[in-house]
C-alpha cells in the first residue's frame, strides 16, 4: 500500500473533525479548559417574583427581588440600624429560623444576694482549706471564678495553701511505678513541644 494514499484519505477526515470542533466552541488559548466558563444567570432578572418598574422619562429600570426566606427580627430590612428610617413595630408572620447557637440562649443565673456574698467572704477568710473555690461554689450554686471575684484570697494565704496542695501532689507521686512516672514525663514533654 501507498503511503501517500493513506495520509490523503485521513486528510479529509481530520479537516473535518477540526472545523466542527471550532463551529461548536472557539479554539482556547494553551493551558485553558476545551469548554467556556461557566456562567450563573442573573437571578434579578430570572426572579419570578421579581418586581420591575421602568421609568420612561429618566430612562431608568428598577428591579426589586424578595428576600429568599423570612424576614428575621435582627436583620436590618425589618429593623434599620437607623432610628430615621426605623417605623412602627410589626408582627412577622410564620416561623422565624433558628438561633445559631441555642446554648447562649439561657435565661442569667439570680444575682446572689448581699448576705450570701458576705457568708462566702466570711467562710473562705476564716478556714479558706475547707472553704475551697470549688466547695464554695457547689454550696452556694455559683462559679468558681465568681468565688475569685468576690472572696480573693491575701498573697500569703494563696501561697501557703498552693506550697501545701504541692506538697500532697509530690507525696502522690513519690508513689507511682516507674512505669507510670515514665508515661507522665513522656505526656509533659509531648505537651511541651506540641
Amino acid at each position: 500500500m501507498n503511503v501517500s494514499r493513506v495520509v490523503s484519505s485521513l486528510r479529509p477526515s481530520a479537516r473535518s473533525y477540526a472545523t466542527k470542533h471550532s463551529q461548536k466552541f472557539p479554539r482556547p488559548k494553551p493551558g485553558t479548559a476545551e469548554r467556556p466558563a461557566y456562567h450563573a444567570p442573573d437571578p434579578l432578572v430570572n426572579n419570578p417574583k421579581a418586581a420591575v418598574t421602568t421609568l420612561h422619562d429618566e430612562n431608568l429600570t428598577f428591579i426589586h427581588r424578595p428576600p429568599p426566606s423570612a424576614p428575621s427580627p435582627h436583620s436590618f430590612t425589618t429593623n434599620p440600624s437607623s432610628p430615621l428610617l426605623m417605623g412602627t413595630p410589626k408582627s412577622v408572620d410564620g416561623p422565624l429560623p433558628p438561633f445559631a447557637r441555642p446554648g447562649l440562649q439561657k435565661p442569667d443565673p439570680p444575682r446572689a444576694s448581699d448576705e450570701t456574698i458576705g457568708e462566702i467572704r466570711k467562710l473562705r477568710e476564716n478556714e479558706p482549706e475547707k472553704y475551697s473555690r470549688g466547695e464554695l461554689a457547689r454550696m452556694f450554686n455559683v462559679t468558681r471564678s465568681f468565688i475569685s471575684m468576690v472572696a480573693p484570697l491575701k498573697v500569703q494565704k494563696r501561697k501557703q495553701i498552693v506550697k501545701k496542695v504541692e506538697a500532697e501532689h509530690e507525696a502522690a507521686r513519690s508513689r507511682w511505678s516507674q512505669r507510670h512516672s515514665l508515661v507522665k514525663a513522656i505526656r509533659n514533654k509531648r505537651r511541651e513541644l506540641w
